[in-house]
């Protein structure tokens, strides 16, 4: 198990970084975009293991990539997505999508359908993941200057 775990810690962080190195992201940053796709990836694996479902424990992964994007981005003070593109990219169903697309090339159009469907769902529950952290961000931000203010 140890050795399972350093192995996605390790994978994890390498796809991370090498889309943050192809997608031309500022050499100070490559660092943090590593960690953040290997938190996300992190989260995501642990809840698997705990049963929590693949939509969920994709929900969560992104959320945790958001919100370190958020942390990176702040200390480097340099955009989110400079962070939040790298990260997620641990996340992305591509396996599914290959999977969806290869049935229905084939005929199985059934079994075609199922995997789209998952790979919406997976796509959707990232989007919202990211979608909440922003909300969760934006809504500490104006309790912070609201507390300011009075």
């Amino acid at each position: 198990m140890f050795w399972t775990i350093i192995m996605q810690l390790a994978f994890s962080f390498l796809a991370t970084l090498a889309f943050a190195i192809i997608t031309n992201v500022p050499r100070r940053s490559l660092i943090a975009c590593g960690l953040t796709g290997t938190f996300g990836w992190m989260t995501y694996w642990t809840l698997m293991h705990l049963d929590a479902g693949t939509t969920m424990s994709t929900l969560a992964g992104a959320f945790v990539v958001a919100i370190a994007s958020f942390f990176f981005a702040k200390s480097k003070r340099l955009p989110v997505t400079i962070f939040n593109v790298p990260g997620i990219v641990p996340l992305v169903p591509g396996g599914l999508a290959y999977q969806a697309v290869r049935n229905f090339v084939l005929g199985d159009y059934l079994e075609a359908i199922s995997f789209s469907v998952r790979v919406a769902l997976v796509a959707g529950a990232i989007a919202a993941g990211l979608v909440l952290s922003e909300v969760l961000n934006h809504s500490i931000r104006r309790f912070r200057e609201h507390k300011e203010n009075i």
